[in-house]
């Protein structure tokens, strides 16, 4: 059962109180792992989901950063481990697209931006958090992709689809590194996930419908079906599976 895996793990999931990574808190919570909820702007949530963990007995902090600035990730996994005791589950749910751009519209700093929220980010956290996943037996990292890394996505997001692409490559790389720490790396490549600021923001009504009638199950997914698929990765400790890519998209897209 994932449940008997994930009790009483030790958690950190960045930008964990909105949106995809705002269901994964509450997954595990449920689980009855010990979460550090990694917010930027999201202090009432992160602080309500803080309060969630604690009043089913769990260890729980809620912690701000800009994990663009090395500092800043290298304290929120310390902060984690002083909250937490330990880590065992990193996921890496932090990212945007800032905003819809084509090639010619691109400017060096956007696209530097880009690369920084969700690439870059991610390199400093995964970095800072190894040596700690390799003091257990088994640890466990999930790092959010997006369909738009294995397609190309939509207009206007070559510089988001670019990073997505490269975290694809990260997560296989990082499996062969870690791998003999006892660390399992994988992710998840989302598709269409309605209910979001993500696609609430970037996404039009139309667009959605559009993208919609071409899935073959008939419906875009919610956070809580990416959710489940995290924890099912991170909860895998004695599994075979690692450098993996767990595709979520109805069926719109198959390798």
């Amino acid at each position: 059962m994932i449940k008997d895996k994930i009790a009483g793990k030790n958690v950190l999931i960045t930008a964990g109180a909105q949106g995809i990574g705002e269901s994964i808190t509450k997954h595990f919570i449920d689980c009855g792992a010990n979460v550090a909820i990694h917010y930027y702007s999201s202090a009432d949530t992160a602080n309500e989901l803080t309060a969630l963990a604690k009043s089913k007995g769990l260890k729980s902090a809620a912690i701000k950063g800009d994990l663009t600035k090395e500092a800043d990730a290298n304290a929120l996994v310390e902060k984690t481990i002083e909250a937490l005791g330990g880590l065992d589950i990193l996921i890496n749910n932090a990212g945007s697209l800032v905003a819809r751009k084509k090639l010619g519209e691109i400017e060096t700093d956007f696209w530097n931006k880009v690369m920084d929220i969700n690439l870059t980010s991610m390199m400093y956290v995964t970095r800072a958090a190894a040596p700690h996943l390799a003091k257990n037996e088994s640890s466990s990292i999930v790092n959010l992709a997006s369909l738009a890394g294995r397609k190309g996505g939509h207009a206007g997001s070559l510089a988001y689809s670019t990073s997505k692409g490269a975290i694809l490559t990260l997560t296989r790389a990082l499996s062969s590194e870690l791998g003999p720490n006892g660390t399992r790396v994988n992710a998840v490549a989302p598709g269409l996930i309605l209910g979001t600021a993500f696609h609430n923001t970037h996404t039009t009504p139309e667009s959605a419908a559009k993208t919609v009638s071409g899935i073959p199950i008939n419906r875009a997914g919610n956070s809580a079906d990416v959710a489940r698929a995290v924890l099912y990765l991170a909860s895998e400790y004695d599994g075979f599976i690692t450098g993996a890519t767990l595709d979520i998209n109805g069926g719109s897209y198959n390798m």
